[in-house]
């Protein structure tokens, strides 16, 4: 399974997720729900406006995590 690290990246950093969506473009809407939503699926597109806002790239906005047992979320 693939989860996004946004939020550790951001309290790494000391970046809100205001400043994150200004600096990004993206509304405080879809950075909330990247943020706080595992189920949320953001497009490549938006992954890619984050990484460059980040000065990163998208592969290091995820993180690859073992899938739970079956039965659990």
């Amino acid at each position: 399974m693939v989860r996004l690290k946004v939020k550790e990246i951001l309290a790494q950093r000391g970046i809100s997720m205001s400043k994150l969506s200004r600096m990004s473009d993206i509304s405080f809407s879809t950075i909330n729900r990247i943020c706080n939503d595992p189920s949320y699926s953001p497009t490549v597109h938006t992954l890619e406006q984050l990484a460059k806002a980040l000065g990163l790239h998208v592969a290091d906005l995820l993180e690859e995590v073992p899938d739970p047992p079956e039965g659990e979320t």
